[in-house]
């Protein structure tokens, strides 16, 4: 592979695809969307993952590069407008501003009931929703290999500091961890942790390995670096540094999971990420792999049968199938609940059950990551089959729950209680915890 090149709206029309399959109409429509969701890709996905002969209709194209229907028609004129006007990228980020601000830049209540405090000084840094996992975002992993269209992460990436979570030093996480025992799993998230240098990350991991933790159990990292560069872990110049460190961290005692995001079976076909994946797996780490259902990228139960396969032809633990969050541009990528559970039937049932290790389809809401276990016939009526696989309240996990039979609903919000119930159980307990407490 030759050196690592990054394209962001700087400079997208370089690219040589771009120039002999784009119209100038659809180069300005990634201009338009990129001044408002992130926009960045590297030599990787457009040279060995896009297939540009299928341009505009190719996933891997879809994933990364800003589609003109994923703002609507209101905001995609204001910005239009303001770009043909030529106006200075002052006022232009103020009006992108304005729009990101309707995007629900930060669901699930994670600014706001998140971010946890200790001695009266906020973690910005740290989100603590489940009681055993406290998520850690270290400040220089807040950017990514390449941006993901649908990511929900995308407010650390716009320059928008009030709406970015990010922590420097992990002297107050260590601190945190050892006041909160409940915590076994520390998360590094971000962006993606795995865009730092090996000397970087090590300046993050160390300390948890020598801060006297006992409650820690597992650290995880979230990253999307195998599918967009897995020569992170062949021939980048700290290669092997990076995978000493994984082994550093098995023979502290810790366990290391490799939370890997592959969301088309493309990303898994190339030679680079099958050599990547065994490097890692090498040091003792697990990986394990997660996506969410995306219409016009993985909507198919061939798809993610695909997908499920080849991660454990090659060793990885499929995890998870969520839903396109409520954030950004989720009109565009959603998917019905009752069709993502379709879809996720036929696949689990296309393959043997070493595969079967995968849950889903789940949304990570507010009140925890509610799974879809499909449609049923109860007392007369027909309904939606739902439970807590993680929750805010702990007592909440694993309780099913039953919603209204609504086909076009594509998230928790467009569900209304089964049977006559006035509120789902979960908003009941809340009400009733918020009473007593007041």
């Amino acid at each position: 592979m030759e050196k690592y090149k990054v394209y962001t709206l700087s400079n997208f029309r370089k690219i040589p695809q771009v120039q002999t399959y784009l119209s100038a109409d659809e180069q300005f429509d990634i201009e338009v969307v990129g001044s408002v969701l992130p926009f960045k890709v590297n030599n990787y996905v457009v040279e060995q993952l896009i297939d540009w002969e299928k341009v505009p209709n190719d996933p891997m194209f879809r994933l990364t590069f800003p589609q003109k229907e994923m703002l609507s028609k209101a905001h995609y004129k204001l910005i239009a407008e303001a770009l043909r006007q030529e106006v200075g990228k002052v006022e232009l980020k103020k009006i992108a501003d304005r729009i990101r601000l309707q995007l629900n830049p930060h669901p699930a209540g994670q600014q706001e009931q998140n971010v946890p405090e200790i001695d009266g000084i906020k973690l910005t840094g740290v989100q603590h929703k489940y009681d055993q996992t406290a998520l850690f975002f270290p400040q220089h992993g807040q950017t990514c290999h390449a941006y993901c269209t649908f990511c929900f992460r995308w407010p650390q990436f716009v320059g928008m500091d009030e709406l970015k979570f990010a922590m420097q030093e992990t002297e107050l996480l260590v601190k945190y961890l050892n006041r909160h025992p409940e915590i076994t799993d520390v998360l590094f998230t971000g962006g993606d942790p795995m865009i730092m240098t090996a000397k970087r990350l090590r300046m993050y991991i160390e300390p948890l390995l020598h801060g006297k933790v006992p409650n820690l159990r597992h650290i995880r990292i979230g990253t999307k670096a195998l599918g967009y560069w897995p020569y992170r872990f062949l021939t980048d110049k700290d290669a092997e540094d990076v995978l000493e460190l994984f082994k550093e961290v098995r023979d502290s005692g810790i366990h290391l999971a490799f939370m890997a995001h592959f969301n088309h079976p493309a990303e898994l076909r190339t030679p680079a990420v099958q050599e990547a994946i065994a490097k890692i797996k090498s040091t003792g780490a697990e990986i394990r792999t997660q996506s969410p259902i995306m219409a016009g990228i993985n909507d198919s139960a061939e798809a993610w049968k695909e997908m499920w396969q080849l991660q454990v032809k090659h060793g990885c633990i499929p995890y998870y199938m969520f839903l396109a969050r409520d954030t950004g541009a989720q009109d565009y990528f959603a998917v019905p609940l009752i069709r993502a559970w379709e879809i996720f039937q036929k696949a689990y049932q296309g393959v043997s059950g070493i595969c079967r290790t995968v849950r889903g389809p789940s949304m990570s809401a507010g009140p925890g990551k509610v799974q879809i276990l499909g449609p049923a016939s109860v007392a007369g009526e027909k309904v939606i089959v739902l439970r807590f696989i993680q929750g805010r309240n702990a007592q909440w996990v694993h309780r099913p729950f039953f919603a209204k039979y609504d086909e076009k609903a594509i998230w928790l919000d467009d569900l209304k209680p089964a049977f006559g119930e006035p509120c789902f159980f979960f908003e009941k307990e809340k009400q009733q915890a918020a009473f007593q407490s007041n």
